[in-house]
């Protein structure tokens, strides 16, 4: 990962100031979902790329051991060792970005992950995962023991009640509290965009995130209504490419919540290199939270090398 973000002093004038002209982002967002011409090889080539950005997740009440080791062991191989071997791939050390996981299951992730010689990252959900309406002091001590058991990353959520009553101070002051818990893991923010009410809420709510000292700002936990659509997502980008040219730092960005197919992923990666630019196409500063994504992804880059789709049994998920 990048180097922290240091945050900035809540800047409630900029925040007061900030409009949203939704008509034009719906727009660009339709612009962007549209606009795709990519040759088999090239499209190959941004599907693999889309694979090192994936957070491979899964957060389900039946998480087991065992469930969180083949999704480790997914991590590390995520393509089959024959496909990358066609497109000249296979010592070029692709993995995921990440694996996310519940508090509780991370040292199970953390120790497998060391067993198999990985050194893919551990991010955890943290701070009352989905709703986040659990007491501060809960929160933070949750936050701390994902970071004792061994994870690297926490994906924190907002009250999103601060941002509907417009009490930016309180969220800025949670959020900084979350970060110093997080001490050396990275700290992405979840927003729950689709709680919130409205385009302009989003980008203040981002901007306060990012002020705060959010690494990553994150649409969604993926168990709202509405996750990770595109006019949310130029939303928060352009806050965080207006953070960087006023602050200097570089804001990851990670959609979650419906992320499901390889011609989705390509939209996303597109969305990132128009508006933000090449340095955001890594994983350092761009995810995509998703659990059923990578079957899609392998799926595709299989048709491409064999001529055919696969059969279920040929490209077994973790």
């Amino acid at each position: 990962m990048a180097a922290r973000n240091c945050g900035c002093s809540l800047d409630l004038g900029w925040i007061s100031k900030v409009q949203v002209n939704q008509p034009a982002v719906l727009r660009r967002a339709e612009q962007i979902q549209t606009r795709r011409n990519l040759s088999k090889e090239w499209q190959a080539a941004w599907l693999l790329k889309a694979v090192t950005c994936i957070d491979l997740t899964t957060l389900s009440g039946d998480d087991t051991p065992s469930n969180v080791q083949r999704l480790c062991y997914k991590a590390k191989h995520p393509i089959r060792e024959d496909l990358l071997k066609s497109l000249n791939m296979d010592n070029k050390g692709i993995t995921t970005g990440a694996v996310c996981v519940y508090p509780s299951r991370v040292s199970d992730a953390v120790q497998t992950l060391r067993n198999i010689a990985c050194n893919i990252p551990v991010a955890s959900v943290a701070t009352g995962f989905p709703a986040g309406q659990t007491p501060l002091a809960i929160r933070l001590q949750e936050i701390k023991l994902a970071v004792e058991e061994g994870a690297r990353e926490i994906d924190i959520v907002i009250n999103r009640t601060l941002v509907l009553k417009g009490q930016w101070e309180e969220l800025y002051k949670e959020i900084q509290q979350c970060h110093d818990a997080c001490g050396e893991a990275h700290m992405k923010t979840i927003l729950g965009t689709g709680e919130l009410g409205s385009l302009t809420n989003v980008y203040k709510a981002s901007l306060v995130a990012m002020m705060a000292g959010s690494d990553f700002i994150k649409t969604s936990t993926g168990k709202e209504g509405v996750n990770a659509t595109f006019p949310v997502a130029l939303v928060m980008v352009r806050a965080i490419r207006d953070y960087y040219c006023r602050i200097g730092y570089k804001v990851g960005f990670k959609p979650a919540g419906g992320i499901r197919s390889a011609k989705d992923a390509l939209t996303w990666l597109s969305l990132i290199k128009e508006e933000l630019g090449n340095n955001w196409l890594k994983p350092e500063l761009f995810r995509l939270g998703a659990s059923t994504l990578l079957s899609d992804i392998e799926r595709q880059i299989y048709h491409h090398v064999t001529g055919r789709y696969a059969a279920a049994h040929e490209l077994p998920m973790a």
